[in-house]
This record gives structure tokens, sequence and C-alpha cells, in this order.
């Protein structure tokens, strides 16, 4: 969309340029890509290039010529990802990147085009060049385009989303004592045990990573490019999931932030055939490989923004019957929670900022966005006959009180479906 309206302001005289903003190399080369094939011109920034594109990293290390663009030449700023520029908040001020925004660009560009699809702060500040209700402190968005929309449009795949629990779950500590609990929810709040214990539990991740498998070969049945994404909770945790791939007689693509050649494996992985990549720190957030169908949620991280930036990687529709994404992750209540609300497309208690001093506000002629008119259904699946394998009793890494203890995989695993629209 942004290349289109780009494409449309130049064709039609409005603008000179395009200068797209980004949080990672891998979103840039995006852009690249995208407004090459739309624009039908460069667009690194040289002579005859319809703009550029650049992280938000090198705003504080930009000189004055690249300031001076947006002076001379008539400009329509692109942000992508913005709610990683801060306008502020009651406790401090702008970070770096919403700073030269707000300082040097949102006064200078003639059009200024900012987008998210998790448009909140987790330390719930405000967002650079966003608008916000007073007192309330509630995110005004121009345009809201929903997952409804999306999925109806043929731009999304529909989300498929299973939550994989325990029937009996016990810890049993130095002492040799065993408590046992109804599920992962009552473990992880009754018990010293962290939720880091369960997604690294060999088990575990062997169960999840099966489920997953099994809906990737059907999957591939008629698209058989698809692929399989597996998102880890640290470097080691990824190079064990790589090893209960090959066990299955899968082989996995591990991809983190201390590779340097991450990118350059991300796509040679984009445009092959490869069946699945593991990434720690990588392929969260705007990473475009839309054959990625398939998700397996094994990071400790358990923040709705990153939930939501996760499944938004398996989400990208490409063509007729490639319609349906699936998530694969543990029953925690708060991601069972964030799976629930993804029909709010802007959940109220997010999208707020504290600060509001360093966003105009014009509540003239505005009107709230509707919520979408879709339904959840969740389908509680059978019980599955199938116990832990052999080794369930597994050492933990740690607990809260930093006791070593032992997790015992005493019953059958349960899934259950959450199944949109």
């Amino acid at each position: 969309m942004a290349a289109e309206l780009g494409k449309r302001l130049l064709c039609e005289g409005i603008i000179d340029a395009v200068v797209c903003f980004a949080p990672s190399c891998q979103v840039v080369d995006g852009f690249q890509r995208t407004f090459i094939e739309v624009i039908g011109k460069p667009f690194d920034g040289q002579i005859n290039a319809a703009g550029m594109a650049v992280t938000y990293q090198s705003l504080e290390y930009r000189d004055e010529s690249f300031w001076r663009l947006f002076d001379d030449l008539r400009v329509l700023a692109v942000f992508d990802e913005i709610h990683h520029c801060s306008g502020g908040s009651s406790v401090q001020g702008p970070n770096i990147w919403g700073q030269k925004i707000i300082q040097r660009i949102q006064d200078a560009a003639n059009f200024t085009l900012a987008l998210s699809g998790t448009p909140w702060r987790s330390d719930f500040g405000s967002i650079a060049l966003a608008r916000y209700s007073t007192p309330e402190g509630h995110l005004i968005v121009d345009y809201c385009y929903s997952l409804t929309d999306a999925v109806k449009e043929k731009v999304c795949r529909v989300p498929n989303i299973t939550l994989l629990d325990h029937l009996k779950v016990g810890l049993k500590g130095s002492a040799g004592v065993l408590k046992t609990y109804q599920d992962f929810a009552a473990l992880l709040k009754k018990s010293d045990a962290t939720f880091e214990t369960l997604v690294t539990n060999p088990d575990i991740n062997r169960k999840l990573l099966k489920l997953a498998q099994t809906r990737l070969n059907s999957v591939r049945e008629s698209t058989p490019d698809a692929a399989g994404l597996v998102v880890a909770t640290n470097i080691s945790h990824a190079h064990q999931i790589a090893e209960y791939l090959v066990e299955m007689g899968e082989v996995g693509k591990v991809v983190t932030t201390h590779r340097p050649d991450a990118s350059s494996l991300i796509n040679e992985f984009r445009v092959s055939s490869e069946r699945w990549i593991i990434a720690v720190g990588m392929i969260s957030e705007g990473t475009d490989i839309p054959r990625l169908s398939v998700c397996c949620y094994l990071s400790r991280v358990r923040t709705e923004m990153y939930f939501r930036q996760v499944l938004g990687r398996v989400l990208r529709h490409r063509s007729v019957g490639d319609d349906q994404a699936w998530m694969f992750m543990l029953a925690e209540p708060e991601l069972k929670q964030f799976s629930e609300r993804l029909l709010e497309d802007l959940p109220g208690h997010l999208a707020s900022g504290e600060h509001l001093q360093q966003v105009p506000f014009d509540a003239d002629g505005y009107q709230s966005p509707q919520p979408p008119n879709s339904s959840l259904s969740m389908v509680a699946l059978a019980n599955i006959d199938e116990k832990p394998t052999k080794g369930a009793n597994s050492l933990l890494p740690g607990t809260r009180s930093g006791v070593a203890c032992q997790l015992v995989l005493d019953g059958n695993f349960r899934e259950r479906l959450l199944a949109f629209f």
C-alpha cells in the first residue's frame, strides 16, 4: 500500500521522493524490493532513484546532508512499525528515534504515513506522530484495517491457534516430594516453576513440534513450498529444537542475531522450498516470508505485542487455497488471553499513552472505529491418549526460588483449538 501510494504521488507530481524507515535491515530490504517492483525505479537514494529506505537505528548517525532532503525536496516519509519510536511518557521524554522524527521530520516532510500492526508500547508511553485523546489518552487512528477486513479481502489467512496443555503435571523438589497440578496454568500459579521451564522441556517441545509437523505435511499437499517457523527462547534452545527436528526426520535452519550471515540465511530460506526455520530474536517483526504458514511459539516472551508480531509471520495470504494459518503454543493463561483477544483490532487497555504533550489533537469529525463483526469459536478437542515419552522427568533449568526441581509429566496431553471466523 505504501509503495502504491508513493507511486501515485510521484506520478501526479505531488512529491519528489519517498523515504522509508523500518526497525530492521530485513524490513528495509523488503521495502526496497517492493518499491522497485511497484514504482519501476531504483530505491537506493542515488540519482534517478524514487527514494530510499533506512533503519530507525541509523537516524542517530545521519549527517546534515540527509536531513536537507526534507528541506530541499517534497518528501513522503513512511514509518513502518512506528511503535518503536516513542513520543515520550510521563516519566521520560522521547527515545532517540522518536526525538529525531519529532525534531527533524514531523514538520519538514510534506506527507507522513505511520504504520503499525501493534500500535502500542510496552512502556505505555506515547508513539511518535500519533494523536491521543485528552484526558483519557486513547490512541486515535486515521484508518484501521482490521484482521477481519484483511481475511475477507484475501490479504491475510485465517488464524487457527492450538493450545497444548497437560492433564497431570508434577514438580519434584530436592527432597523428593512430588506435588501434582491439574494443568500448566495451575503449575505456574501455585508453584515456583517458570514458563521457561515449560517451553524448554524436551517432551513438550517434541509434542508441539509433532503437531506442527503433521499440520505442515497437510498444508504442503496443496502448497508444496509451505514452511514452518519455530520461535525459540534462546540460542541453545534453538539448537536443541534443531536436534528434535532431526529426530523427526526434518532439517531446521537456525538463525539468530549472533550470526553475521543471518540476513542472507533468511533471504535464502525465503526463496527456497526448505521446510523449517528456527529463530531467536529474528523473524518476529516485519520480515516478509509469505510461504510461512505454520508456527511453533516456544519463546519465553509473553507480551501481546510479541505474540501478535510472531503470528503475523504466518498470516500473509498468497494464492487461492492458501487461506489458513496455524499457530501452536502452550496453554499459558496470558497467551490464551492474547489469542482470544485477536478479534479486538486495537486493544483498549494497551492502545493508550500517558504522555500527551508531544502530540496535537483535534477531536472535530473523529469517530472511533467500530469493532469488527466477527465471531470466535473455541473447539475443545478430545483428550489425546498419549503419555510423554521416556525421559519425561526432566531437570528444570531453574525456578523462581532458584531451587533445582524435576518436571514430571504423568498424564496425557490435551489440545484446544481456537478457530476464528
